[in-house]
């Protein structure tokens, strides 16, 4: 990003804030949320798995959808993984500082609320000071 912009150039971007509420999450399977599947009308259960890796920073995700038919029973079963790796603040700004960005702002959502403890989401606000 460094190279595309000029010095004074703004870099505005989102990522997710590890909170201890997504981290800390049991390794066991837990309902999540039902929807209606927008094909066959029915409802899917949706569960998820999770498993933190602190040494890599990554989070382990299993999405398990149970789709049911009219009696309410399970007739079919979807399985997705996805890893998302975490940043933590302090480590992002010396990330940005080393790659010549000044932190400007740093918002717990695309509507510049302070961020919190609580927060799900970082959204910095970065100014180029220097080329790399």
């Amino acid at each position: 990003m460094n190279k595309h912009l000029n010095v004074d150039g703004i870099f505005i971007f989102g990522t997710r804030f590890p909170s201890t509420e997504e981290l800390l999450q049991p390794s066991t399977e837990e309902y999540w949320k039902t929807y209606i599947d927008e094909e066959s009308q029915h409802k899917v259960d949706v569960y998820t798995i999770s498993h933190y890796d602190s040494l890599n920073q990554v989070q382990h995700y299993t999405t398990i959808r149970k789709f049911l038919n009219d009696a309410e029973e399970i007739v079919d079963e979807k399985k997705t993984n996805i890893s998302l790796r975490y940043v933590f603040p302090k480590e992002m700004e010396r990330l940005l500082e080393r790659h010549g960005f000044e932190i400007v702002h740093l918002y717990k959502n695309w509507n510049e609320e302070p961020i919190t403890n609580d927060s799900y989401e970082m959204v910095y606000v970065c100014k180029k000071v220097w080329e790399v």
